[in-house]
């Protein structure tokens, strides 16, 4: 084996996917999930938000052990740690706000620490920020604690702007897509970097879906569509659920370094199916020259 390919073979590939439409559809739903499960679980299954978190947490804990395990990135491992670690940075806040009293803004305000010494320690470790580089269980650690932080912040800040503005479901979702959409217009057009936009537009979701959420699930009275927390849930799990089937099938967000190990692999099996081939004819020839000898010496004139 060449030199480059063992290297390829062995080691961890990126355990993120390519930043794809695919991936920001499938994001949104998850925040959404994250805000209608919580309270599905929590409210109508009378779950209440201690019993929720705790169960959730041990799901996640299962979910991750999964993900680790895992030498590349695998669509069904990665997308259900996403759901899972949303409905978790979900609870985290709501348990502050609603069990301890701790304010929005108190809670906005720890979050953004929290993230902020997150990126600090994982910059100073790694000298990158980079989501196309998580290709050690440490970058993964620093990954997954990192994107805890953001749907926690995500359901504080956003809770915090609704609460403060009044603007209601849909013109917050509105105003957090907005926001989202110049920040992609400023990485387009104005070279902003492109670490800081992708974190940007990550916190930016979590309100975003939250807004839909609310929009899908609150009564007509209050201004929504009267799906209830479990329809939304299952809308935006089924919209999950088909979109990784066709990622796993089809690989369009697959990394290089996966594309890459792919191509060396089916070289591979290219090289090893000729020589085996090679083998077979070989041996082919060599059983018919032993025949033809074996005649030569039995024959007439033996």
């Amino acid at each position: 084996m060449k030199p480059s390919t063992k290297r390829v073979a062995v080691q961890m590939l990126n355990k993120v996917p390519e930043v794809t439409i695919f991936f920001w559809i499938i994001k949104i739903c998850a925040t959404t999930v994250g805000e209608t499960a919580a309270d599905f679980l929590a409210e109508n299954l009378n779950l209440g938000l201690t019993g929720t978190t705790l169960i959730m947490s041990g799901l996640l804990a299962v979910a991750l052990f999964f993900q680790f395990r895992a030498r590349r990135y695998v669509p069904s491992f990665y997308w259900l740690t996403v759901v899972l670690i949303s409905v978790v940075g979900t609870l985290i806040t709501d348990n502050l706000v609603d069990n301890f009293g701790v304010s929005l803004r108190v809670t906005t305000t720890l979050f953004a620490i929290a993230l902020a010494v997150t990126f600090s320690v994982w910059y100073s470790s790694e000298r990158t920020l980079s989501i196309h580089t998580i290709h050690t269980s440490k970058r993964e650690a620093f990954y997954w604690s990192a994107i805890l932080f953001t749907f926690a912040l995500g359901t504080a800040a956003g809770d915090l702007v609704a609460e403060s503005l009044n603007l209601g479901y849909w013109k917050s979702a509105l105003m957090f897509g907005g926001m989202i959409a110049l920040i992609g217009l400023a990485y387009r057009y104005l070279k902003l970097n492109a670490v800081f936009a992708f974190w940007a537009a990550y916190i930016l979701t979590r309100p975003l879906g939250a807004s839909i959420g609310d929009f899908m699930s609150q009564p007509r009275s209050a201004g929504g569509l009267a799906l209830g927390t479990t329809g939304t849930s299952a809308v935006m799990l089924s919209i999950i659920l088909g979109l990784v089937i066709y990622l796993g099938v089809t690989r369009v967000d697959a990394t290089p370094e996966e594309v890459e190990a792919t191509l060396i692999a089916r070289e591979d099996e290219a090289k090893a199916r000729e020589e085996r081939a090679d083998a077979r004819r070989l041996l082919d020839e060599a059983a018919i020259a032993t025949q033809r000898a074996s005649e030569l010496h039995g024959g007439p004139g033996a």
